[in-house]
């Protein structure tokens, strides 16, 4: 299994890239940002660091981890505008990028920036032909497409990515996971070991429906991580509907150990109920020295 870090992007940029420089000098695998532009509903006069310019750092910052985005709103920027940015991104960090990408979601941000946010199924159009420009622009450097929702003439992004860009795609809908049987390299979700196994198993049907090989796809998934007895957890994080994992080593690595047994690649860390400053950092360490090592392959 593979451990990665996710900076929560409401902290200042010099506290993201501390937390990706330290987890890219003691072995972590890799570094995510989600994608948002605003707070959340109930606080929305928080300062924000946006994903792409916050890549954009870390990448000339670190010289080891991938980084990746966790994920892209499709509804924010053009498919072809993403292609070009992740192609410029890397260029910094060579066979290290990763673009996440999802449906969109989050109406109140929508709504106050203007932006549509068409119903779902609309949206779920959208994603299925954004996957097909995109893929195209990052492996050929061209793309002429002509669709429902997107059309590109004679488009052109160059200079083309040194390697292949992966796509990982942020879903999980019965429907919507057609489009990672169909289109993903990776797939991601916030997952106990029950849902991912549970999801796994309409993913799996899509691939054999498909004629793809399944093990194709790398699986990811993020919970919130507290250590700590699960009555004295933040109420912010039990009240938020989130994945939670709790507890001392041992009570994590069972942890570890379920999501192990059906499948998960890679384990993802939000650093958000883990304190800040040196707090976090130790935490950190301790989770992956203590808690992930034995799960750890190349």
């Amino acid at each position: 299994m593979r451990f990665s870090v996710w900076p929560i992007n409401q902290q200042p940029i010099y506290e993201i890239l501390e937390v990706a420089k330290h987890a890219d000098s003691t072995g972590w695998d890799g570094i995510w940002m989600a994608d948002h532009l605003m707070g959340t509903r109930e606080r929305t006069e928080v300062p924000l660091v946006e994903c792409l310019t916050a890549l954009s750092a870390i990448a000339v910052n670190i010289s080891r981890l991938r980084i990746g985005s966790l994920v892209v709103s499709n509804t924010f920027r053009h498919p072809a505008l993403l292609a070009k940015c992740f192609a410029s991104i890397e260029t910094i960090a060579p066979s290290r990028v990763v673009l996440g990408l999802g449906a969109g979601w989050q109406e109140h941000e929508h709504h106050a920036l203007g932006i549509g946010l068409p119903d779902a199924p609309t949206r779920l159009e959208m994603l299925e032909e954004a996957c097909q420009v995109i893929r195209d622009l990052l492996d050929r450097g061209r793309s002429s497409f002509s669709g429902k929702h997107y059309r590109l003439n004679e488009a052109v992004t160059l200079p083309k990515p040194s390697s292949r860009v992966p796509l990982l795609l942020g879903l999980k809908g019965d429907y919507s996971l057609r489009l990672v049987a169909r289109f993903a390299d990776a797939w991601n979700l916030w997952a106990t070991p029950e849902i991912l196994s549970q999801r796994d198993e309409i993913l799996c049907k899509y691939c054999e429906n498909d004629g793809r090989d399944n093990r194709e796809i790398s699986r990811t998934a993020q919970a919130l991580v507290v250590f700590d007895e699960p009555e004295s957890v933040d109420p912010r994080w039990a009240a938020s509907g989130l994945p939670l994992i709790t507890g001392g080593n041992a009570e994590l690595q069972d942890h570890l150990g379920a999501f192990a047994e059906v499948g998960l690649d890679e384990f993802i860390v939000p650093d958000f109920s883990l304190g800040s400053g040196a707090q976090k950092l130790e935490l950190l360490d301790r989770f992956f020295e203590d808690v992930a090592r034995p799960f750890q392959t190349d």
